[in-house]
């Protein structure tokens, strides 16, 4: 017979499985199933266990699942905002609830956001119910140029974090010549420098490999001296190959994990190329205030844009920013998503997009800008950004246009589980919005 804490233990469970693997009919909305493409009338998605089984226009719902009613409505992926510092940070400026600033570490290359991701943040249900479902989280500042490896969150449950690993941030503005120096100068000194040392780094083991294997062919009647020689270099190899920081420069350098480069004024822009074409890095450009200005350099080296679709105030590292920032890049052929600039309002990125939309970006580009080419950059593609068969279940029912600023969140599902759409926020509206008013103010 089982005791009180198994029973709870066993309920507890059974409740949980239950939730994940409810089975969701979302029915009669006009579906965008690719971004903002792929655009289907009445359409039905069906939902199991987490994943989406189908999208398509009608059809019969089996008869255990629960229905969504969306007649009328828009239905999208769930949307993703590509820079913020999400579980990273609470209240600015009260540093015991705030990680997302780094004071000091062994290897700042090798630290990882992910580590000190805090679900029950409060900014993450009010980020959530405006849409959002994934997000792009990592440290605001490090003390040096190199801004540790930041993660993809997925907005639901205990365990944030979707990719942990999804790049490397580096910081060329003012901010990361001030690190390391005061001069821009010094700063890709120290830059070439690190990256000359971890491929060298990589160069050695590899050689050192060989040789082992080499080594393991010849006769045992070697020199005990030369033998001794190799087998430090190799222990040696072994142990800087297996550092974090070098593991993660080797990721960088064989183009597997993207170097998220900060930058804003065109020359920076142009010296970033650099690094992926002397070191083969995969460049992403963060913010990029001047971008349109190197538009077709950034199209023909393959790199994308994250971009604040808000920045068109000139400053002295970026005098030439405009709102066409977004159309004018894309025009070129560069692949762009969108970030928000204080972690706070990453829920207003649908409001950023229609801003780009205003200034001449495609509805289309600017959905798939929140949607398709996030997951794509980060390397979330393969189970989110989409609504097709097999992709997690991160699905938004809106009762309009998803860019128009009087359109809310209907329903959310994040990964099958539909989500409350209560936050923080709301809370508050709810409980002030109809307070009795003084006598002293009652005519």
């Amino acid at each position: 017979m089982m005791n009180l804490k198994t029973i709870i233990t066993v309920a507890a469970l059974a409740i949980t499985l239950g939730v994940q693997a409810e089975d969701i009919a979302v029915t009669g909305g006009t579906a965008f199933t690719n971004g903002g493409t792929g655009k289907i009338e009445n359409a039905t998605v069906l939902i199991s266990k987490g994943k989406i089984i189908s999208v398509k226009s009608g059809g019969d719902i089996p008869a255990n699942f629960r229905v969504i009613d969306a007649d009328g409505k828009w239905v999208t992926s769930g949307l993703m905002v590509s820079n913020t510092n999400l579980g990273l940070m609470e209240v600015p400026l009260s540093g015991s609830h705030n990680d997302d600033t780094l004071k000091k570490a062994e290897s700042v290359i090798a630290v990882s956001a992910a580590d000190a991701i805090n679900p029950d943040s409060t900014i993450i249900n009010i980020t959530r119910v405006e849409g959002v479902t994934r997000a792009v989280t990592g440290f605001s500042s490090t003390g040096s140029p190199w801004q540790g490896l930041g993660a993809v969150l997925v907005l639901n449950g205990d365990d944030l974090v979707d990719h942990a690993e999804a790049y490397l941030q580096l910081d060329i503005r003012d901010n990361g010549a001030r690190a390391a120096g005061g001069s821009k100068a010094g700063l890709w000194q120290a830059i070439r420098k690190k990256l000359d040392g971890a491929q060298k780094q990589q160069e050695k083991s590899q050689g050192d490999n060989t040789n082992a294997a080499k080594d393991s062919d010849k006769d045992s009647d070697k020199d005990s001296d030369k033998d001794s020689d190799k087998d430090s270099d190799k222990d040696s190899g072994k142990k800087s190959d297996n550092s974090a920081e070098q593991k993660t420069l080797t990721a960088v350098l064989a183009g597997d994990l993207p170097l998220l480069v900060h930058a804003d004024n065109a020359r920076d822009i142009r010296r970033a190329l650099s690094l992926k074409t002397n070191y083969g890095a995969d460049v992403v450009i963060l913010s990029g205030k001047e971008a349109w200005r190197v538009a077709d350099q950034l199209a023909l080296a393959g790199v994308a844009v994250v971009l604040d679709t808000m920045a068109n105030l000139p400053d002295f590292d970026a005098l030439a920013a405009t709102q066409l920032n977004a159309k004018r890049l894309v025009d070129a052929g560069v692949k762009i998503a969108f970030m928000s600039s204080d972690t706070h309002n990453a829920r207003l990125v649908p409001q950023f997009a229609g801003n780009a939309v205003a200034n001449g970006l495609s509805w289309e580009d600017a959905m798939n800008a929140m949607t398709l080419y996030p997951a794509e950059i980060f390397g979330v593609a393969d189970h989110y950004g989409s609504l097709a068969a097999g992709m997690d279940a991160d699905v938004v029912v809106w009762n309009g246009d998803p860019l128009e600023l009087m359109t809310s969140v209907d329903a959310l599902i994040i990964k099958g589980d539909e989500v409350s759409l209560q936050s923080r926020q709301t809370k508050l509206r709810d409980r002030y919005e109809s307070l009795p008013r003084s006598p002293a103010f009652v005519k």
